[in-house]
């Protein structure tokens, strides 16, 4: 966490050609540039002792920095050694978090200066506010913890939630369920869209309090980590953007969690695949979907009379009434009325299936691969869904 604020404040003093300094809600001094003039005393001792004195501290809070809710320039005070600043608050939820610091003279920021530093000021809030979370742990650390936790050897895995444990970061004695968000975004996923997923998953974290959940972003969907049980639902109301949520079965411990990390990922894939399951989806709630998304995709190919039935549009509903069919078992009587179609509606449907895909329904092993072709396809997004079953 300190390297990427670090980063952040180099970059803002190399666009706007001035010094920065980033302190927190104490002012306590966590990253500043490389200094250049103009550059006072209160500057010089604050870099060398981390933290701004104490009577500096009354002038700047009688100033107003504690109640701005947006940049604010603070007068100079000749007695103090210190000239006139700018200090941009680094909020998050409303919470103060952080200071960024300019000095103002010579010349004295714009106004187009000062709001690139408020935009950047949202994104310090939240970084600040993941640090406020890891309980005992620094973030950076939390971040490599988590990380190994789902993503590393079981080794890694053990000494990442060991680490998480003994810091209070997490609890020991309950179990863990992991929860996978995908944004339904055209295109690819990008930072903008990478820094809603955090903020979001910082608000659920800050609602259900900071021991009972874990978070990871990674480079196209989102990681929660739940003490307990899932709780989907929050996730949706945090977020802005339009995303669908896979839940895993839960594990007894916080080392064993990458399994249930891959089955909400596969659950979440499924999901945004096929709206018609709704925005969230379970991994134990699947179906036929939790084999077939553990299939490799070069190994999946469709019964070759379906894949006829699928180039022409006009196949639709002998498609719709196959996958009743099947759904519920081969009963002609309990298809014909889910569907609401007259039996001899029916047989005549399922003949002209069986004879546009060169097939024979009596048989059982065609019965099956016809079945699993149908939900395969559904899955790749073959086969929209309409009026036939959703699962």
């Amino acid at each position: 966490m300190a390297s990427g604020l670090q980063r952040v404040v180099d970059g803002l003093a190399v666009q706007l050609g001035r010094a920065v300094m980033l302190e927190d809600r104490l002012q306590h001094v966590l990253a500043y540039s490389q200094q250049m003039e103009p550059l006072d005393d209160i500057r010089r001792d604050s870099i060398l002792r981390r933290e701004t004195t104490p009577e500096v501290r009354e002038w700047l809070r009688a100033a107003g920095i504690f109640e701005a809710e947006g940049p604010i320039r603070t007068p100079g005070a000749a007695g103090l050694g210190l000239l006139p600043r700018v200090c941009v608050p680094a909020r998050h939820g409303g919470r103060l978090l952080g200071f960024l610091w300019f000095i103002d003279a010579g010349p004295p920021m714009s106004e187009e200066e000062i709001g690139v530093v408020a935009e950047v000021a949202s994104a310090v809030g939240v970084a600040l506010f993941h640090e406020s979370l890891a309980v005992g742990l620094a973030a950076h650390r939390e971040l490599d913890a988590v990380t190994s936790v789902l993503l590393g050897t079981p080794g890694a895995a053990e000494a990442g939630a060991r680490s998480l444990i003994e810091a209070g970061g997490f609890p020991q004695s309950e179990p863990v369920t992991v929860a996978v968000a995908r944004p339904l975004l055209d295109g690819q996923v990008d930072e903008p869209v990478r820094e809603e997923m955090e903020r979001a998953l910082l608000a659920v974290r800050h609602r259900l309090g900071p021991r009972r959940t874990l978070h990871l972003v990674r480079y196209d969907h989102a990681v929660l980590l739940f003490s307990g049980a899932a709780r989907p639902e929050q996730i949706h109301a945090a977020m802005e953007i339009p995303v669908v949520v896979g839940t895993g079965d839960p594990r007894s411990r916080l080392d064993q969690a990458a399994g249930s990390y891959l089955e909400a990922a596969r659950a979440a894939e499924v999901a945004a695949r096929m709206p018609a399951l709704g925005p969230s989806a379970e991994w134990s709630g699947l179906g036929v979907y939790r084999l077939l998304t553990q299939l490799p995709p070069a190994t999946l190919k469709l019964h070759p009379g379906l894949e006829r039935l699928l180039a022409d549009e006009a196949h639709r509903p002998l498609l719709e009434t196959l996958e009743v069919y099947l759904d519920l078992a081969g009963s002609a009587h309990a298809t014909s009325q889910r569907l609401r179609l007259h039996r001899t509606s029916l047989y005549y449907r399922l003949r002209r299936v069986e004879e546009l895909a060169g097939t024979d329904l009596r048989d059982g092993g065609e019965r099956l691969t016809l079945h699993l072709s149908l939900k395969l396809a559904r899955l790749l997004g073959r086969y929209p869904p309409g009026r036939g079953g959703a699962t």
